[in-house]
């Protein structure tokens, strides 16, 4: 259920924060650089809408009411609050901060095992890591850059082309699977995709394209995280078909192998940004140690 605010004014608001935390009309003028004569303009507006006085006017001062001393403080720590977020936006961003949100499994396949490498190349950046399976959005969650992976394209952002992904058989190498027959003696690992679709790297679509019959691709344990589908895998709790993509390393160290094929096209992984970044320099630079990145 989404929360429908009514609120004043937000001018009106701030009119009257400032003349209650000062008691005075003038001095509060002076903090917002305008006449005294329109913050007594707002304040009265802001009492029309509420329909009560918020202050006693005196010859020389004012006075807040009941009513204004409990609002006071409200808004008193509202716009502090406001004042610090904006604050640790702005260091944020001018101490070069960049957000880089990426699918839990890649930060964790891909993205991690690189980080010293970033750090090398730009030792004045610092990067910080949101790993997650959902869409984000960019204004309200404060990231800069997003890793997505799928087809494409996407509305209303500048995307890059990272890497093509593919889908292949792995398993430990101490499971010694090196033929199709030995299917039969160990478990299937699935990674249950969010979205099926036919063209879905699943072991069903794997089996039909290696033209066989006699094994269920249905059977076997089942996962809602790619992550940990790899690490059951590496632990040798059968095999599992995985992105060759996230794999790469574990596959050149040994510690997975991909004993037969075929192997299966997937979607690319994508470089995606808001049209008008906010740190235009910087987005670019992490764009393209990404894209670097990926064709070593």
């Amino acid at each position: 259920m989404t929360l429908r605010r009514s609120l004043p004014p937000l001018a009106a608001l701030r009119a009257f924060e400032a003349a209650g935390r000062r008691l005075s009309f003038r001095a509060a003028a002076d903090e917002l650089g305008v006449t005294a004569t329109a913050i007594s303009h707002q304040i009265r507006l802001l009492e029309q809408t509420l329909g009560l006085r918020l202050f006693h006017r005196e010859t020389r001062r004012v006075r807040l009411t009941a009513e204004g001393t409990v609002l006071l403080p409200v808004l008193r720590d509202g716009f502090d609050a406001f004042a610090r977020a904006i604050d640790e936006i702005r260091g944020r961003h001018a101490a070069g901060v960049l957000t880089l949100s990426a699918p839990t499994a890649f930060v964790t396949k891909w993205l991690v095992p690189r980080l010293a490498d970033f750090r090398a190349a730009h030792p004045g950046c610092d990067l910080r890591l949101h790993a997650s399976d959902s869409l984000v959005d960019f204004a309200r969650d404060g990231v800069d850059v997003a890793v997505r992976y799928g087809p494409g394209p996407y509305p209303g952002l500048d995307a890059h082309r990272l890497v093509v992904d593919r889908v292949a058989p792995a398993c430990s190498p101490r499971l010694a699977i090196r033929s199709e027959s030995d299917l039969a003696r160990h478990p299937l690992l699935h990674f249950e995709w969010p979205d099926l679709t036919d063209e879905t790297p699943t072991w069903p679509a794997w089996l039909r394209k290696a033209g066989i019959t006699d094994i269920d691709g249905g059977a076997g344990i089942r996962f809602s995280d790619e992550g940990h589908v790899i690490q059951a895998t590496i632990a040798g709790q059968g095999i599992a078909l995985v992105s060759v993509v996230l794999t790469a390393d574990d596959l050149a160290s040994g510690t997975l192998v991909q004993p037969f094929g075929p192997v299966l096209d997937a979607h690319p992984y994508w470089v995606v940004h808001p049209r008008h970044p906010a740190q235009a320099g910087h987005v670019g630079m992490l764009i393209d140690w990404l894209r670097n990145a990926a064709i070593r």
